[in-house]
């Protein structure tokens, strides 16, 4: 009963950037095909967009004019008698950079080699005449950027002979032409997310493993950016708070839509004061099981657990499970901490990482009737701070709106009533007469023991005697009774804190019905 009840001395405000818009330059990673390259990031108010490098035509024409069916005969020494170079490593197509005299030739790389290499006698291909060598062979390899300061291009880095001549000189370029498209690499939108409702990940998928410097985004209808990498700890967790901000503020901007509820709008018992998503984590060490991603509701009386974000009222019945609140009990797991203040610090702001934190750290568990509980674990410090404050706010106004809660009991094989009210505090009377046996105030409780199953008791002092009275007390649940008794006493030290009362009006603005 006596866990201590954290209550900040500052007014509760979600964090708000300045800048709803950020862009960068990171590292997507391909898990299926090992592969890592340079996007571009490009993150609005409702969307990430992942932009990767191209080549694109920016003056002339790509007319088809030029475009000619060349039939290739192999020779029985020589080959085909071209070279290629280039290719989608290299971010440009694939060119043919030389023709040797005498011989035949044309276009492709790794697979064009391939089959190339591995056709027949004849060979028929359809290639694009240039007159002079395209300003995008002539650009840097690589993305632009600090890093990448070389200075040569595929064409004249690599090629593939496929004459049987290992000379690479490449031939002087014919004269230009004023007609000839010109080329550049930009920045092309490749993946757009919706942030409506996503959510964010460090984790491998179904595990328990950190990635360093690492983390994915998941939209509503399971698209992935796939893993974005960064240099340092702190850029990456800079991108990760900006993103989470974002979708943390669309979702509760955009909770009535998704509510879509008429006749209920101002009800106070439907007032929704957090949702989002946070990573289940199995109990103990249990076999064949995994953490999996929920999506948590504070919603009026009841604390929602879902597979998936309700996106109609009909989907606010399917939750997978629903809590009472003043009946389940908020605990943040303590986090790991350095003896070095300042390593504790930058561990909480995740620019240090710790293996003893993969497990434990930015987690909270809701400790539930008959001693079950769930476990969440979240991404950011301050979502766990979010978590926190708004489990206060919505168990605060849940005892404010239902006022009293009453459970029968049993006392020395007497049936009787016991009611904790907002009020007057602690009642017990007989179930059947409604007579009052004995009543105390929130203040007058100075202790409790229980048996950890059905039995309880509770020490209250007299007022006018200044001895301290005992009360032994049976319930069927238990749990649901102490966390009850928990939540009325907090909503009754919260109503006597200015600094709380006063941030509820602040709230309201992210707080929908």
């Amino acid at each position: 009963i006596f866990q201590s009840h954290h209550l900040s001395r500052e007014p509760y405000r979600y964090k708000q950037y300045c800048l709803t818009t950020k862009s960068g330059i990171a590292l997507l990673y391909n898990e299926e095909t090992n592969n890592t390259y340079d996007v571009c990031l490009k993150l609005t108010k409702e969307v990430l967009t992942i932009q990767k490098l191209d080549v694109v035509c920016t003056s002339g024409s790509e007319s088809q004019v030029n475009h000619r069916t060349v039939v290739l005969r192999r020779q029985a020494t020589g080959g085909l008698g071209l070279s290629i170079k280039g290719g989608a490593e290299h971010n440009v197509p694939v060119v043919i950079s030389k023709i040797f005299k005498d011989q035949v030739g044309k276009k492709a790389f790794h697979l064009t080699v391939h089959l190339l290499r591995t056709a027949g006698d004849e060979v028929t291909i359809t290639v694009r005449y240039l007159r002079e060598v395209p300003s995008f062979l002539k650009l840097p390899l690589g993305s632009p950027g600090p890093d990448h300061s070389r200075v040569s291009s595929p064409l004249f880095d690599s090629g593939v002979h496929l004459n049987g001549n290992g000379n690479n000189t490449a031939p002087s370029p014919p004269s230009p032409s004023a007609n000839e498209p010109k080329y550049e690499k930009r920045w092309l939108d490749a993946v757009s997310l919706p942030l409506l409702m996503a959510r964010v990940s460090r984790y491998k998928a179904g595990k328990d493993k950190l990635r360093f410097n690492c983390f994915e985004v998941f939209a509503l209808d399971g698209a992935s950016t796939n893993i974005l990498q960064f240099c340092t700890a702190a850029e990456s967790t800079d991108w990760l708070q900006a993103i989470s901000t974002n979708i943390n503020d669309l979702t509760q901007e955009n909770v009535s839509p998704f509510l879509n509820i008429r006749g209920l709008v101002g009800s106070s018992c439907e007032c929704i004061v957090h949702m989002g998503w946070a990573c289940e984590c199995p109990e103990g060490s249990a076999p064949g099981r995994s953490s999996t991603f929920k999506f948590l509701a504070l919603r009026g009386p009841y604390f929602y657990i879902f597979k998936s974000p309700p996106i109609s009222a009909a989907d606010w019945g399917q939750a997978e499970t629903t809590y009472n609140l003043y009946e389940v009990l908020f605990k943040v797991h303590k986090l790991w901490m350095a003896e070095d203040c300042w390593l504790q610090a930058r561990l909480y702001l995740g620019l240090e990482h710790s293996p003893e934190q993969d497990t434990e750290s930015l987690c909270f568990s809701i400790l539930v009737g008959h001693g079950q509980s769930h476990t969440f674990r979240v991404e950011l410090a301050t979502d766990l701070a979010i978590w926190e404050k708004s489990f206060q706010r919505a168990v605060f106004l849940e005892v404010q709106r239902i006022q009293s809660k009453s459970y029968m009991c049993s006392s020395q094989g007497n049936v009787l009533c016991f009611t904790i009210d907002f009020a007057s505090g602690f009642t017990c009377s007989e179930s059947t007469s409604k007579t009052i046996l004995w009543r105390y105030k929130f203040s007058q409780l100075k202790g409790s023991s229980d048996d950890g199953k059905t039995r309880v008791k509770l020490l209250f002092k007299n007022p006018e005697s200044k001895q301290i009275e005992m009360k032994e007390l049976e319930f069927a649940n238990l749990t649901a009774v102490l966390h009850c008794i928990h939540s009325f006493i907090a909503a009754k030290v919260a109503s006597m804190d200015p600094l709380f009362m006063c941030s509820q009006s602040f709230l309201g603005n992210y707080t929908n019905s």
